[in-house]
Parts: structure tokens; C-alpha cells; sequence
């Protein structure tokens, strides 16, 4: 087999996990010609990896639920009450934000398992419990917020989260040193896993690509990763928004890929029936999942609170379709039981994208949903083609 016949099969066979990156770099430089290289600037990549960001985060933990077979469409709301909770303890209450962040993660953790509880001991369905859910924090939100409207939190450690940028040591060729440096350390550890990886499986006589395709996969991820350091060391290096999004993806790449409680997660989501005879445990599945959600949502109401500086009556509007969105454009199957934390990820970074794009265009709001629509569309049924192609 030549070079172009193995990465013509390569490709085919991993389609699932190719095409969302293939098509986010067909995205990007179809909006960079068009807007002659202002979409790839260095202030619009930050502001559009920064407004990306809490979408991203709910995006990881809806992963997982899709993964099992349920759905979460209380986490916008969600978001936006525990988001509104934080602005109280901080602007009101005058709690530390070193305590006020952990008593939100908590809270969101209970709220998570309290959904988990209803549709894995009580059998409701998933939709319903979190449509319930959904409308409760939206009430709760407004109850909240209805004396002023909006809640200005004035506390500028807690406002970095959404707004604050890691520190430079320098600036080298007007480049943001620590900024180079983290960048650095992220191709190497992407370099050291992916040679322990192939390791790995030619240890245990795996089939793994030529050293060729790999040598090319290698560099062209390291490439891109180089670049959007370079363009973010440019303006003001990353921001703690990219930080924690990344800490978040790393854990929950770590979780689902090396540990049994991964798998455990990804064969309740293959097979209920199948995973429960075999002695996994589905509802502590289930509650591990939504308590999971429940604190991925309350991270991402503390950044978009932080990056507002404040709480608004209509935060969280739409977070849970967008998170949704995410997940099924970077890969998760909506038959349970495929799909990667990182790809939704991507998936995230596509709808920001073409959203960035259409506003630098100035493309009406109108056709902007209709385009983001049709992208959904065209992701679901690629899936499901995909499958029976499989089948």
C-alpha cells in the first residue's frame, strides 16, 4: 500500500474523528480570505477562543451525557442561576472568591445528581426531568436578578476568569514569553503521548499508521498548535478562560480514556442492558455523569458571569442548545456510546467560528441561525450515515 492509498484508508476509516478537523480548517481559511486575513487576527482568535469558552465547558460534560444515552437541557439556566448565586455571595454577601468558586462547583454537583437521581432511580425520562429543571432555574434566575436586573460584581480576581490573562515574563520580538513557553510544553506532552500511545500498540501488536502518516500527523498537529500560540502570544498572550478550558478537556480526556470509569461510561452508553449484566453499576453511572454536568455547568456560569463582570436576567438563554450543538458537530454519536471530550471541543470551536466569521461579514442575525442550523443538520446526518455505512 503507497503513501496515498494508507492515508486515503486512514482517513475513511477514521472520518468520525478527521472530519471535524478538517472541516474547522476549511472554515477558518474560507474566513480569513474572505475577510482579507481579519478573521485569523490576533485579537479576533483571543476574543473568539475567550467567547468560546463556557460553551466549551458545558460542551465536555454534555459529551457524556449524550454518551449514555440521555440528554441535560437544564445546564443553561443552570449556568446562568449558579452564575447569578456567585455575583450574590461576592457583591452582597462579601464572601472571598476563594470560597464563593468552591461553594458553586458543590452546589452544582448536588443539582447534577439531583437530576441523575430523578432519571436513574425514579425513571424519568431525561428530557422531561431536565425540561422540568430548565424551567425551575429559569424561574429561580429571575427571582434572583428581579430587584436590580443585573448584578455587577466588582471583585477583579474573580472578573480575571473571564477577562485576565496569564501574566507575561516578557516580551520577545513583541511575542508574550510565557505564552511561547506554555504553547512549548503542550506540543511536546501532544508529542510524548501520541509516541506512548503508538507504543503501546505496537506492544501488544495493534495495527498503527506508517511511520510516514505518523511523522505527518505529528507535525501538522504541532504546527497548528504552534501557530494559535503565535497568534495569541501576539496580542495578549491566553487567557485563564483558555487555561481553565484546557485543564478541563486534559482531566476529562484523562478520564475517559485511561480509567475504568471510563469505560464503564462509554459501555453503559454502548449497551445498558449489556453493561449492567456484566456488573457495572448504570445508575452510579448515571448520577456520576449529571453530577458531573451539574459542576461543568456552574464552572461555565462563574466564567461567563466573570467575563460580563456581572449577572444578567438572561444569562444561560440558549447555552444548552449551543453545548448540544457542540458535542453533535465534533462526533458524538446520538445512538450513545461514541464520542470524545476533544471533539467537542472542536465542535465548539466550529460554531464559534462561523459565528465569528458571519459577524466580521456582516451576515444577518437571521441567516446566521439558519446557517448553524443547517450545520447541525448536516453533523446528525453525517452520523447517522456513518453508522449505517458501518452496519
Amino acid at each position: 500500500m503507497n503513501f496515498f492509498q494508507e492515508a486515503k484508508s486512514l482517513l475513511k476509516v477514521n472520518i468520525r474523528d478527521y472530519g471535524m478537523y478538517i472541516a474547522l480548517f476549511v472554515i477558518m481559511l474560507a474566513f480569513t480570505i474572505l475577510t482579507d486575513g481579519l478573521f485569523i487576527s490576533s485579537r479576533n482568535i483571543s476574543n473568539l477562543l475567550d467567547a468560546t469558552g463556557y460553551i466549551a465547558v458545558l460542551a465536555v460534560g454534555m459529551t457524556l451525557v449524550i454518551v449514555i444515552r440521555h440528554i441535560d437541557l437544564s445546564v443553561g439556566f443552570a449556568a446562568g442561576f449558579m452564575g447569578a448565586i456567585a455575583a450574590i455571595m461576592l457583591s452582597q454577601l462579601g464572601v472571598p472568591v476563594y470560597f464563593t468558586i468552591p461553594i458553586i462547583l458543590i452546589l452544582g454537583i448536588v443539582i447534577g445528581m439531583f437530576n441523575g437521581v430523578l432519571v436513574a432511580s425514579i425513571g424519568i425520562p431525561a428530557f422531561v426531568s431536565s425540561l422540568a429543571a430548565m424551567l425551575i432555574f429559569r424561574g429561580a434566575l429571575l427571582q434572583v436578578t428581579e430587584k436590580t436586573g443585573t448584578i455587577i460584581v466588582k471583585d477583579d480576581t474573580f472578573n480575571a476568569i473571564g477577562n485576565g490573562f496569564l501574566p507575561s515574563l516578557g516580551h520577545i520580538a513583541g511575542l508574550n514569553v510565557l505564552s511561547i513557553i506554555l504553547g512549548a510544553l503542550i506540543i511536546l506532552y501532544f508529542v510524548y503521548a501520541e509516541i506512548s500511545k503508538r507504543r503501546q500498540k505496537i506492544k501488544y501488536k495493534f495495527e498503527v499508521p506508517s511511520n510516514q502518516i505518523f511523522a505527518i500527523k505529528l507535525v501538522f498537529v504541532s504546527a497548528i498548535i504552534a501557530y494559535v500560540t503565535w497568534i495569541l502570544a501576539g496580542y495578549n498572550g491566553f487567557s485563564w478562560t483558555v487555561v481553565i478550558t484546557l485543564i478541563v478537556v486534559a482531566v476529562y480526556h484523562f478520564l475517559t480514556t485511561k480509567t475504568v470509569l471510563g469505560r464503564h461510561i462509554y459501555a453503559v452508553g454502548s449497551n445498558p442492558e449489556a453493561a449492567h449484566l456484566t456488573g457495572i453499576n448504570v445508575k452510579k453511572i448515571t448520577y456520576i455523569v449529571f453530577g458531573s454536568m451539574g459542576m461543568l455547568s456552574a464552572l461555565s456560569g462563574i466564567m461567563y458571569t466573570a467575563r460580563l463582570q456581572s449577572a444578567t436576567t438572561t444569562a444561560g438563554t440558549l447555552f444548552e442548545l449551543d453545548a448540544i450543538a457542540a458535542a453533535y458537530v465534533g462526533g458524538v454519536s446520538a445512538a450513545g456510546g461514541v464520542g470524545k471530550v476533544t471533539g467537542s471541543i472542536i465542535g465548539a470551536v466550529v460554531m464559534a467560528s462561523l459565528s465569528s466569521g458571519m459577524n466580521l461579514l456582516g451576515v444577518g442575525i437571521s441567516y446566521q441561525y439558519m446557517i448553524r442550523g443547517g450545520v447541525l443538520a448536516a453533523a446528525v446526518i453525517f452520523d447517522v450515515m456513518t453508522r449505517r455505512k458501518r452496519g
